[in-house]
């Protein structure tokens, strides 16, 4: 490899403008690709395969309505005062307005939303006393029936006594008939007996006596046959009253069969009335469970001067454009007055922005003034920094492009920008170290340049190899998002690697002998007339090895206690809370926060899907269901309905926990509903799932929190492999790597402390402290991994080298530092500079990173690195160069430094 890059270094030098026009196209070929067909960045991370994910995914697919993008608008009164009516129409017209741009699909007007919900609250409260008067009007109604049956009863018991005296009377009278029957047959037969008697005396001359006494009988018997005729008479009328008592008792019977269906009618629509009230009641009974899930949710706040409108797109947030989002801003700004305040949440209003701002410009002159002071000159000054700004072109330019075709983080370019920044000027500053070095050492220039691309380049090369391979480890981790930022930012590294070694040289070339200031080139040339041969490096002791036992225990002291807050690390990611003051997320997060408690921002979406369609008879009663459950979850303090997929099977629940985002009993919230699954199928018949920014957020640190404990194991493995392979030694691998640990604990203890404690919050603009970025823990990992390998590559081997050139273990140690502690010294101050500079950021997702970036390297260039490890390697002595000759045999010989090249071209 270093002869390749020595070829490439000579090439470069040759055909300067050559390279110098190259890379000046690929910057207007990506720039231009960029710039038309880039495309968007997400703020949201995501895991896929989380519950919260897949959550998601299924709305997308089953319920699109659930899915839509929801940018928050929060309006605010000024002047202490309640909304008027007037403004109160002006708002809702505003939102109306709002409806018919393209990218919208529905708004939500707070003042109808808030009269609704209070009407039902109202409903719900009368709804008691409206059952109590229809239960009133159902018993009188019952009273009634039951006071007619009664009098039925009585009039059948008058009814039958009436047949049982009928009956009785028709018998008498049917004895009396009998009676005459018999009185006036047998009085027939003695008339006949007579009137024959009469006719046979009258034949025979019978007397007068005889016949009188016989016509006595006769006229006896005739008035015995009127009487009976008269009898009979009686007996009739007798029979009519009788037949005239059963017409009544039949009227009767027929009027309380009449009335028997009337009563019967009015019992069943009395029946169907009490059914009526009965399932109201039940369903009054699931209201007033949906109602009381409901009681303090709220869009208007109580007072009357805060409300909260929501607008809806056609689309997933992520996919809406920032044109859309601004046109929705604009048109929502115009509500704003001098006692209306108008906010908008984070998804309305973050974009990209810029890939640099203020803090990192400033970080960029800080490295500029170091650069010039270590190298006297402002055109050698300028160079890195120009090296570095053409590969973050290319870089920056390459992540915008790639978002068109891959989801990308808002973080992701920006992350690319400052890792090619900083190790862009750091790999162009030590191949230009190492070419200033020759040149004062009296080398032809274009032989120094070839020297140095090949020696110091195949260092870099090898340094950058380091952190492309720890980048792209993390899709290792199986975490998308992640995977994709190492992958960006090891091209990032890539690309600065290939900047440093071609367009580096070519620049240097055209520089001449002005890369070197004018006293320099002075001093040089004095040497040259008089022949006097350049100092070589001394190996006079430093305070690491005057003090071993000293520079190890107070560096680890100082790295312990630094490390103690990481005790106390939380994980999340950054909420409205975490922008800048001055900010509308800002405003809208604590006008929201103040109006209607915490919660209110980490609003959950609770899923309940049914195998079967869910009735709308059967809707409310599985609202009330799942809202009971739900309600049951300690901390939870209000759940909504949201309504159900357009094939019934999903139904959506609003949920706002006590706590915010980052709390952790909204984090237990979630745990606590996920964990109602096997009750909401035993009694619903259908899971849950939870979904929303704040689950995502706690499944994506979660997630994290699970991978990172073997990313780390994997970097040290690596660690321990690389660096056993370049120092052929078993004591400095182990030493080298233990320090990387404690650069590791103590730079998250930092981060803790100044991000999730608060500690010096005012010097850092952290005015809300809240867990640590997820992904932050893995992500510096990562890259200071790769950094400390560079900073230990370039003072051991010139330690190692010493040695095997015959110098003692501590001058080997002294040699080392003192040759290279000056270039690490300068490229560490630059790193922090660079990362220092997006501490300030305008994006606040990458604060705590250009902060742990610009403390790792602090710590671990000036603690570990030239002070820890070194008192360690004293300690130990000539053991720390010491290999097992049979490894010795079967590691290939890594020649980082370029060495065989230096000795090749010496020869020559």
């Amino acid at each position: 490899m270093s002869q390749f890059l020595y070829r490439l270094g000579q090439f470069a030098t040759r055909r300067a403008w050559l390279v110098i026009v190259g890379w000046i196209a690929v910057i207007g070929i990506v720039g231009g690709v960029a710039a038309t067909a880039g495309g968007t960045f997400s703020t949201a991370m995501t895991i896929n395969g989380t519950d919260a994910q897949t959550t998601i995914e299924t709305l997308e697919t089953n319920f699109k309505d659930a899915s839509r993008g929801v940018g928050q608008v929060v309006f605010h009164k000024t002047d202490g005062l309640p909304f008027t009516d007037e403004e109160k129409e002006s708002i809702s017209a505003a939102l109306l307005s709002v409806h018919d741009l393209p990218a919208v699909d529905d708004t939500v007007d707070p003042f109808e939303t808030q009269a609704t919900l209070d009407e039902n609250a109202l409903d719900i409260a009368d709804a008691p006393a409206k059952f109590a008067d229809g239960q009133k009007e159902i018993d009188d109604g019952q009273t009634a029936i039951d006071e007619g049956l009664t009098a039925l009863a009585e009039a059948r018991v008058t009814l039958a006594d009436g047949r049982i005296e009928l009956a009785a009377n028709q018998k008498k009278l049917d004895k009396g008939l009998a009676k005459l029957q018999k009185a006036k047959s047998e009085l027939k037969t003695t008339k006949a007996e007579i009137e024959a008697g009469i006719a046979y005396l009258t034949q025979l001359g019978g007397s007068e006596a005889e016949l009188a006494e016989l016509n006595g009988a006769l006229a006896a018997v005739n008035g015995g046959l009127a009487q009976i005729a008269e009898s009979r008479q009686e007996i009739r009328d007798g029979q009519a009253k009788i037949d005239a008592g059963w017409a009544g008792i039949y009227d009767g019977e027929r009027q309380a069969k009449e009335g028997d269906k009337a009563l019967e009618r009015a019992q069943r629509k009395l029946d169907r009335g009490q059914a009526k009230l009965d399932d109201a009641r039940v369903e009054f009974e699931s209201a007033q469970i949906v109602m009381a899930g409901a009681t303090k949710f709220r869009v208007v706040s109580e007072d009357n001067q805060t409300a909260t409108g929501s607008v809806m797109f056609t689309t997933p947030i992520s996919e809406v454009e920032t044109s859309d989002k601004e046109a929705v801003v604009a048109a929502l700004s115009e509500t704003a007055t001098e006692n209306i305040q108008v906010e908008f949440s984070q998804d309305l209003t973050r974009s990209l922005g810029g890939l640099l701002g203020p803090g990192e410009i400033v970080g960029l002159l800080v490295a500029a003034i170091v650069l010039f002071v270590m190298l006297g000159t402002l055109v050698a000054a300028g160079l890195p920094v120009l090296s570095a700004l053409v590969g973050v072109a290319i870089s920056g330019a390459s992540s915008v492009a790639l978002a068109a075709v891959v989801e990308s983080t808002t973080t992701t370019p920006i992350l690319g920008v400052m890792l090619g920044l900083a190790v862009g000027i750091d790999y162009s500053l030590f191949i230009l170290n190492r070419h200033r070095r020759q040149l004062k050492s009296g080398m032809p220039v274009a032989e120094s340049i070839a020297l140095a691309n090949g020696t110091s380049g195949n260092s870099v090369t090898f340094a950058g190899l380091t952190v492309i391979i720890a980048l792209a480890a993390l899709n290792l981790t199986g975490i998308d998002f992640l995977g994709l930022m190492g992958s960006v930012g090891a091209a990032a590294i890539a690309i600065a690697v290939a900047v440093a070694v071609t367009f580096n040289p070519a620049v240097i070339s055209l520089m001449g002998m002005r890369i070197l200031s004018k006293k320099e080139r002075r001093v040089l040339a004095e040497r040259e007339s008089h022949h006097v041969v350049p100092p070589t490096t001394s190996s006079a002791s430093v305070f690491a090895t005057r003090h071993p036992i000293v520079s190890l225990f107070a560096t680890l002291a100082v790295l312990g206690i630094t490390a103690i807050p990481l005790l106390d690390m939380r994980l999340g990611l950054p909420d409205g809370s975490s922008e800048p003051t001055d900010s509308t997320g800002y405003k809208s997060y604590h006008l929201t926060q103040d109006a209607f408690g915490e919660g209110v921002n980490a609003t959950l979406l609770v899923v309940a899907t049914s195998p079967a369609p869910i009735t709308e008879d059967d809707e409310l009663a599985f609202q009330a269901g799942a809202t009971k459950l739900i309600m049951n979850v300690d901390n939870v303090e209000s759940a909504v309905p949201g309504g159900f997929s357009d094939d019934r099977t999903i139904a959506i629940f609003r949920v706002v926990p006590t706590g915010g985002p980052n709390d952790l009993s909204t984090q237990t919230v979630v745990h606590d509903i996920r964990a109602l699954d096997a009750q909401f199928r035993s009694t619903l018949d259908s899971s849950v799932n939870v979904t929303g920014m704040a689950p995502i957020n706690i499944d994506v640190s979660e997630k994290l929190s699970q991978a990172l404990p073997i990313y780390l194991g994997t970097v040290i493995g690596l660690s321990l492999l690389i660096m056993l392979l370049v120092f052929r030694s078993i004591w400095l691998p182990l030493i080298a790597s233990a320090g990387f640990l404690f650069t590791v604990f103590a730079t998250l203890g930092a981060v803790t402390a100044v991000f999730q404690w608060g500690w010096l919050g005012w010097l850092f603009d952290v005015h809300d402290p809240a867990p640590i970025l997820s992904f932050l823990p893995t992500m510096l990992i990562g890259i200071l991994f790769g950094l400390a390998m560079d900073y230990q590559l370039f003072l051991a081997s010139g330690m190692r080298e010493a040695f095997i050139h015959g110098k003692s273990a501590t001058d080997s140690i002294n040699y080392g530092l003192r040759l290279s502690r000056s270039v690490v010294t300068a490229a560490a101050i630059i790193m922090v500079s660079v990362f220092g500079g997006f501490i300030f950021s305008h994006t606040t997702m990458i604060r705590p990173v250009g902060f742990g970036l610009a403390a790792g390297v602090l710590i671990d260039a000036f603690l570990v690195r030239l002070v820890l490890v070194p008192a360690a390697l004293k300690l130990i002595g000539p053991a720390a160069w010491w290999l097992p000759k049979w490894l010795d045999r079967l590691l290939p010989d890594v020649d980082v430094e370029g060495a065989k090249l230096e000795r090749s071209v010496a020869h020559h």
